[in-house]
């Protein structure tokens, strides 16, 4: 260890591991929860991709939940957890319930009165109303949305703005132009991009250097255990050729790891809610039915490890190069504190437990990757 500091509640340690960059740990308190999940454990903040932003290795995301799924007050708590157990970055969008996700977001912020400065905010630009105007990455939505976002976040700007896919409507030097733009005026830190394929990224980072216009340094991603070749491929290419780093959202498939699909589709879960019926199709597909069979055994590897099968996913996305934070959805207090949990079993995540889980599921992408210490 090179150096020991204190900070707020926390302990920080720094030191230079073998990633290459400058990661510090904050030892936390016991956690009261059933899981003591974050008993003795050290919490890992480091880098977005190549970027100086540090931010922490689980996230907390709005998808769903904030401003639908669950209360106002649950929401609060929520934010109020992972942020006292060392959580510093909160995800949201537009689009996230019409944009009740981004009002419900910063009326907490508001009225927790943190300091803007100890964490990281980022909303994602894309679907913004029904107009042909208010959609896509034109030059003229991107600003006019990333105003609309900070009015319902009640900020002066975002950490990070994602283009939240790609606009072929649009070219992308506008689009890196406005980029530049909202960043250069204050309204955001960094930009990114979310369910960009590896090409599109390359040509964005080629025109920004072209035109001396500044890249984008993150790609949002889904991943888990069934959705691998993007993250596990494409992107630690990216990662060494120009910086930019994964962060990565569904790492339990919309809950099908967790196992509460297995006897069928549970009336409180996601899938059985309005607008995701794509959901429900997936669960009962012969395909679905396949993987529900693959989670039984992890179950019972995650058994053997002592821990959950939540923890033992997210750990599991945790390790793959280049992923810099995992975002969580969760709409209860325990769900959060048992996926915080993951983060003790990281130093189980092993070449064996790596190999076990790669011969369970079948899929392993064609590629060599380092597994992150």
């Amino acid at each position: 260890m090179e150096e020991e500091r204190t900070h707020e509640a926390h302990t920080i340690f720094s030191c230079a591991c073998s990633c290459g960059q400058k990661c510090s740990f904050l030892l936390l308190p016991a956690c009261p929860s059933k899981f003591s999940c974050l008993d003795n454990q050290m919490w890992h903040v480091g880098n977005l991709g190549k970027s100086g932003l540090r931010v922490s290795c689980l996230g907390l995301g709005t998808w769903v939940t904030f401003g639908s799924q669950i209360s106002d007050e649950m929401a609060e708590n929520l934010m109020a957890i992972a942020y006292e157990n060392g959580v510093n970055l909160f995800d949201t969008a537009e689009v996230y319930a019409s944009g009740r996700a981004e009002i419900t977001l910063g009326n907490i912020i508001k009225k927790k009165g943190w300091r803007r400065s100890s964490f990281v905010i980022t909303t994602k630009i894309y679907w913004g109303g029904q107009a042909e105007t208010e959609r896509g990455l034109s030059r003229k939505h991107i600003i006019e949305g990333l105003r609309g976002s900070l009015s319902r976040l009640q900020l002066d700007y975002v950490d990070i703005v994602f283009a939240n896919r790609n606009d072929v409507n649009s070219p992308m030097e506008e689009i890196v132009r406005a980029m530049t733009f909202v960043i250069n005026q204050g309204m955001a830190m960094y930009w990114g991009t979310s369910r960009w394929s590896a090409m599109e990224i390359m040509e964005a980072y080629s025109v920004a250097r072209q035109f001396n216009l500044i890249p984008p340094v993150c790609e949002q991603a889904e991943y888990h255990y069934f959705q691998r070749d993007k993250v596990e491929v494409q992107l630690p290419e990216l990662y060494h050729k120009i910086g930019v780093g994964a962060m990565t959202w569904s790492p339990l498939a919309c809950g099908l790891i967790t196992g509460k699909y297995s006897d069928g589709v549970p009336e409180c879960s996601r899938a059985a809610m309005k607008g995701y019926q794509w959901l429900k199709e997936r669960v009962n597909s012969e395909e679905g039915r396949r993987q529900l069979a693959k989670i039984k055994e992890l179950h019972l590897l995650a058994d053997r490890l002592g821990c959950t099968a939540a923890q033992l996913a997210i750990a599991w996305c945790l390790r793959s190069e280049g992923v810099s934070s995992v975002l969580l959805g969760v709409s209860t207090a325990d769900q959060l504190l048992e996926n915080l949990g993951a983060l003790r079993i990281l130093s189980q995540m092993t070449p064996q437990t790596i190999t076990e889980i790669d011969a369970l599921l079948g899929n392993k992408p064609h590629s060599k990757k380092e597994l992150r210490a």
